[in-house]
């Protein structure tokens, strides 16, 4: 036991034991306590290089932890309290039994984003608050995500991390958070308390539902996301059940390997020593051993903790290809996936996996159970190299534009499984895939051999900025085409936050160590990039206010029995229904949509005809659509070649008119 100045005041020994669990009731323990955890081996066990003996370990149960956990050697070494964080011991009656948000499947638009990043340089949110909870939920800046229109907040992971040595050592540090310690506890990084100059402080916003306590991460995080909640946002968690920041055989004995090893990690022993190997299917030096019950009954408390406790709605999994390892070859039917269907707690709790990881056979996208969501990499590339003019991918554009089913089977899986994107948080950002050829990764200090070299991007004419207007011009219309097929993809779509500001990194596509401007969101924008924002408002406005955008239901492919689609036809840009053969045509690059449908407004069923018509070259192209009756009918309600969505009515169509180059054009017909 520790005072909140972290002095010691007791060692008390654990007496009681029901086979490999010791417990005990301490009397007099109350909230002005903190507390660690000590443990001596098993006489039989192999000593660790890292004896457990003189570490202070943190309790996997912890809901909050006092303070950071940051790498410091000299701190760590002997009796590594003073580096440790002590866990509180938290009042009762803390349960809230909240519920996950309803966001109907079809209508959710996920926004990613990082707590710190999001407010740290808001001009309207207090000095004190930014980069907290308290400053992400921050009227202003739910305002701001409100009128963009999304549905779903997904944040960058919030359980304790402790950032890696060798980042440490560099001077840098895990800006991310991948590198978790503790799966209960929200981390202390982004608790007001832990600003500068600032203790106990309060946002006038948040004095309602914060009481006068010392400041704690957990509860701040719980603000946080109720107040998500009342704006009617869903709040999705990026939790990393895959690794801990304990690393391999020779890491630190920070929690986990102190008590029990053997059932945390998946470990070999080494054939040539007396070693022990981790197995590293994450490439973080370990890998959670999630078929351990133990194991598995721990992350599934944690995960009924931030729904029943916490209020978040739903999870993305990080290389979630180890969550089905059983134990070392994945299985879609594997135990962890079936305790979370017939949850009580989870089993309406959003799921969406990366449905990958760096083991043998890790690759696993279209494999999880059908009510799982998964980030769908391959309509990240397809949907870069189509724009970028490369050859050979109008066939499979066409197909990640409905939905990818060759991938998310028909009638099997719904469309909204596919998780669209064109950005995430490891890659470049929307600017800068229209900015930069190569990577810049230099400031990670790595020598740019880190991040990936398959960015499918490009500069168009010079790298990095440019204030040529020609140069800016083409950057921002083909931003407009990425975002616009992201958004009108059938799918889930997932925004990059800051994508809608023009955020760059400067050409760093993996810019994880970099707590600074180059990740911190920046708020006032010049004229182009107020344009682009009001462009991401009314794209994606458009997609909400039409139920057959966001979710087509075929004769052939109906989830939940919802036919909406009557006819949809392929046309090449002369007026002919497409062929197989122009599929496979390298030269083409061009083809338009008919899309008859029907929607369902107030009690009346209404009939819907839309035409998407697309040309990747970078010269403009002439559409003929004398087939479709009645030109004079269709209104355009899209034009990628356009800045003000407000000029795009006046683009009648014609039975023959000319669609420019690297754009895209939606018509509605607003006569049926």
């Amino acid at each position: 036991l520790f005072d909140q100045q972290e002095r010691p005041l007791a060692q008390i020994a654990l007496q009681q034991r029901l086979q490999s669990k010791w417990f005990g009731f301490i009397e007099g323990v109350n909230t002005s306590h903190l507390y660690g955890l000590r443990v001596r081996p098993k006489p039989h066990r192999q000593t660790h290089p890292q004896s457990s003996i003189n570490k202070l370990l943190i309790d996997p149960y912890a809901k909050s932890l006092n303070r950071a956990l940051n790498w410091d050697q000299s701190l760590y070494e002997g009796d590594s309290h003073r580096m440790i964080p002590k866990a509180r011991i938290m009042p009762e009656g803390q349960s809230s039994d909240l519920k996950p948000l309803n966001i109907a499947d079809q209508e959710r638009v996920v926004y990613e984003t990082h707590v710190k990043g999001l407010s740290q340089l808001h001009p309207e949110v207090p000095q004190a608050v930014r980069g907290t909870y308290l400053g992400a939920s921050h009227p202003a800046v739910i305002a701001h995500i409100k009128a963009l229109g999304v549905t779903s907040v997904q944040f960058l992971p919030l359980m304790a991390f402790m950032p890696e040595s060798f980042t440490t050592r560099k001077g840098l540090t895990n800006y991310w958070g991948y590198n978790p310690v503790n799966f209960f506890a929200a981390e202390p990084r982004y608790a007001s308390e832990n600003i500068s100059g600032a203790t106990k402080i309060r946002s006038v916003q948040a004095k309602s539902s914060l009481n006068d306590s010392p400041n704690d991460a957990n509860q701040e995080c719980k603000h946080m996301i109720a107040e998500y909640r009342k704006a009617g946002i869903e709040v999705i968690l990026d939790v990393v059940f895959n690794h801990t920041c304990e690393s391999g055989y020779d890491g630190p004995v920070l929690s986990f390997k102190g008590l029990f090893e053997s059932h945390a990690y998946l470990i070999e022993q080494n054939d040539e020593s007396d070693d022990l190997q981790y197995l590293n299917y994450a490439g973080c030096g370990n890998t959670i051993k999630v078929s351990d019950t133990f194991i598995m009954n721990m992350l599934l408390d944690a995960l009924r903790f931030w729904v029943s406790e916490m209020g978040v709605s739903g999870f993305r999994f990080d290389l979630a290809s180890i969550l089905g390892r059983e134990v070392y070859e994945f299985k879609n039917t594997a135990t962890f996936f079936k305790v979370l269907r017939q949850d009580p707690v989870l089993k309406h709790a959003v799921m969406i996996a990366e449905p990958w990881d760096i083991g043998p056979g890790g690759y696993q996208l279209g494999h999880y159970p059908d009510y799982w969501l998964e980030v769908n990499d391959k309509f990240r590339d397809c949907v870069r190299g189509f724009w970028r003019g490369d050859k050979g991918l109008k066939g499979e554009f066409a197909t990640r534009f409905m939905g990818s089913r060759d991938i998310f089977r028909k009638n099997i899986r719904p469309m909204h499984a596919s998780v669209n994107n064109v950005t995430y948080h490891d890659g470049f950002t929307l600017h800068d895939i229209v900015s930069y050829q190569q990577k810049h990764n230099l400031a990670n200090l790595e020598d740019n051999r880190d991040g990936h070299n398959h960015n499918l991007s490009a500069n168009y004419g010079i790298e990095g900025p440019s204030d040529d207007p020609d140069i800016i011009a083409i950057r921002e219309q083909q931003k407009r085409n990425l975002f616009a097929t992201l958004i009108l993809s059938q799918g889930t779509p997932h925004i990059l936050g800051g994508d809608e500001l023009s955020r760059t990194q400067n050409g760093n596509n993996n810019a994880y160590c970099q707590d600074n401007s180059l990740n911190w969101y920046h708020w006032e924008l010049d004229q182009t990039q107020q344009q682009f924002l009001a462009f991401c408002q009314y794209v994606i406005a458009l997609r909400g206010k039409h139920p057959i955008l966001q979710q087509m239901c075929f004769s052939d492919d109906r989830f939940d029995n919802r036919e909406n689609i009557i006819i949809a036809d392929w046309y090449r840009r002369d007026g002919s229904h497409k062929t197989d053969i122009d599929w496979v045509n390298h030269e083409h690059h061009c083809f338009a949509l008919h899309i008859v449908g029907e929607e369902q407004q107030g009690n009346d069923i209404v009939k819907q005809e839309w035409l998407f018509c697309i040309n990747s070259l970078d010269k403009a192209r002439e559409f003929n659509v004398s087939i479709l009756s009645s030109p004079k009918e269709w209104v355009c309600m899209l034009d990628t070649a356009l800045v003000d969505p407000k000029t795009y009515t006046s683009q009648r169509i014609t039975a023959i008119f000319e669609l420019s180059g690297r754009s895209m054009r939606l018509f509605k017909k607003y006569k049926c």
